[in-house]
């Protein structure tokens, strides 16, 4: 079944994954043939990582005594990666991106995603 988001893509299925495009499932086929092949491992996909994490009000005590986390003021920051693994040959950790546009939005989270984590981003 294929459905279109508003950059014109068709999220497409593969081994019970779906995927927002089907450059993205094509990727994830690529790579899970390259993890069969033993050149790179620990393939995951939709990774997560806080680049600023959620902004609190101080957290308070209830009338009972029990603590009382304060009330989110800011939702925290993420990146999720479209794909992360370890590539054997080159020996380092490899967080990648399927590209299609580059928004304003996703070029703060890579200069984000190096300052905080010292991850380059690699796009495909």
């Amino acid at each position: 079944m294929y459905r279109y988001n508003k950059y014109g893509n068709r999220k497409t299925t593969v081994d019970g994954r779906t995927f927002d495009s089907k450059k993205e499932a094509e990727r994830y086929i690529q790579l899970r043939t390259l993890e069969h092949a033993g050149r790179i491992e620990g393939l995951e996909c939709q990774k997560k990582f806080v680049l600023v994490p959620a902004q609190r009000e101080p957290d308070t005590v209830s009338k009972t005594g029990k603590p009382v986390k304060g009330k989110i003021i800011e939702r925290e920051v993420a990146y999720f990666a479209d794909f992360v693994y370890y590539d054997k040959e080159h020996e380092r950790f490899v967080a990648e991106d399927v590209k299609g546009f580059r928004t304003a939005e996703y070029r703060i989270k890579r200069a984000l995603m190096l300052e905080r984590h010292n991850i380059r981003i690699r796009e495909v």
